[in-house]
């Protein structure tokens, strides 16, 4: 028969193979997040400045938590808490551009948050941990190089920070000042806006996977954006306002 020790060690390495799982890491993110006090939003603040001025070492940073706490991803949601209050902040700026009450507000703070955030999150996470762990890891067969699905959002909420900066704030600055008129110098503006966020977007992608040791060919990530370059030539040769369109859209949405 087993000893109580025997059987309490026992107990002890399930839960701990328990916790590594992604189901344990999981639960363990969406309890904090109902948990403030938890919460180290001075540390996703120093993140979020630093991906503008220094994203490498954010990165340094999720190695070093791969290495204490044998996982890629946050374990804390206080950088998707903090994305969260800043779109609704500027979501009010955005309802008074766009001439919206304060139904027109709500669904609109809904839409940003829930879809072009998290929504749109989830698919580009989704997307790219499918094609990293299928086509770029080294080892396809070991357990311990696959890239976590959490990472892969995480990956998404770093290069989400400077396309909001740009999209949400520069822009809404600006908007009835330069970007709202019909000519090219307007849309020579506004497009050049949307290029470099996109661009930034793109580029805090790939440096994600890229500091990721056990992927190879992860340069075919920024890509993309040869087509980006190519379509904002063709924006202004037309005098296509891609900031105009945007902001039609937002208010259609939640007409």
């Amino acid at each position: 028969m087993y000893s109580k020790t025997t059987l309490s060690h026992a107990a002890i390495m399930e839960r701990e193979r328990e916790r590594h799982t992604a189901g344990g890491k999981r639960r363990k993110y969406l309890n904090r997040l109902l948990h403030f006090k938890q919460m180290d939003f001075e540390f996703a603040g120093w993140q979020m400045l630093n991906l503008f001025i220094a994203p490498q070492k954010v990165y340094r940073n999720f190695k070093y938590r791969k290495q204490t706490k044998d996982q890629w991803a946050r374990d804390d949601p206080a950088f998707l808490v903090l994305i969260s209050i800043f779109l609704a902040s500027a979501s009010i700026g955005f309802a008074l551009v766009l001439g919206l009450g304060m139904l027109g507000f709500i669904k609109f703070l809904i839409w940003i948050i829930f879809i072009d955030c998290i929504g749109v999150g989830v698919a580009m996470a989704t997307m790219l941990w499918f094609i990293t762990n299928t086509f770029l890891r080294t080892n396809r067969h070991s357990n311990d190089s696959d890239v976590e699905w959490g990472y892969a959002f995480d990956v998404h909420l770093n290069a989400f920070i400077p396309l909001f900066v740009i999209l949400h704030v520069i822009q809404l600055i600006f908007y009835n000042l330069l970007i709202d008129t019909d000519n090219i110098l307007s849309t020579l503006f506004g497009n050049t806006l949307f290029c470099i966020a996109i661009g930034y977007y793109i580029y805090l992608t790939f440096l994600g996977f890229s500091s990721l040791p056990f992927l190879r060919g992860t340069i075919y990530i920024v890509y993309p954006m040869i087509i980006i370059l190519f379509l904002y030539s063709i924006s202004l040769m037309f005098n296509a306002n891609w900031c105009r369109w945007l902001m039609g859209f937002y208010k259609y949405r939640v007409v």
